[in-house]
């Protein structure tokens, strides 16, 4: 599975630009951004294909250091609080493989993050400030209607991931 880091989130984390990604099977590929809500450094993942998001809520410096331990379980977190089995979410991870960090997917995929990141953005009354899950706001922006790269029209995030996980 491919990790597309976004500048700012590579400047925030410290780290060189990493190499382009090489999966091209856009189910297995993610773009990661950092985003502030009401002043904390938060993690916002989307799927490449089905523009699906999740965030992760004030991330403490130790998490940082695990760029894909950290996705890993805010996806698990975020994917069955929408609603899907535990044993399909392991699946997807097992035929996803190991997280590797790339560079972004491409310049649409981070037109529709950016999207992503607007609707997180209008939907902040959702952020549960108690804990790093965020499965309200999560759900409020993936029952939105919009566009993404892996389907044509108009659809939600949650009946597209749904529709592309193996």
């Amino acid at each position: 599975m491919e990790l597309g880091l976004t500048f700012p989130l590579q400047r925030f984390l410290g780290i060189k630009t990493p190499a382009w990604g090489t999966e091209p099977d856009r189910r297995f590929c993610w773009d990661l951004h950092v985003i502030r809500l009401r002043g904390r450094g938060c993690l916002l993942a989307v799927h490449c294909h089905s523009r699906y998001a999740f965030v992760r809520w004030d991330v403490p410096p130790l998490q940082r250091e695990d760029i894909p331990g950290l996705f890993r379980a805010g996806l698990a977190d975020s994917l069955t609080a929408a609603g899907l089995s535990p044993s399909r979410v392991e699946g997807y991870l097992e035929k996803a493989g190991p997280a590797c960090l790339t560079r972004t997917h491409g310049r649409r995929e981070v037109a529709f993050l950016n999207r992503a990141w607007e609707d997180v953005l209008s939907l902040d009354l959702c952020l549960d400030t108690e804990r790093q899950a965020q499965p309200l706001l999560d759900r409020a922006v993936n029952t939105c209607s919009s566009r993404c790269a892996g389907f044509e029209g108009l659809g939600t995030g949650l009946e597209r991931i749904s529709a592309s996980l193996l």
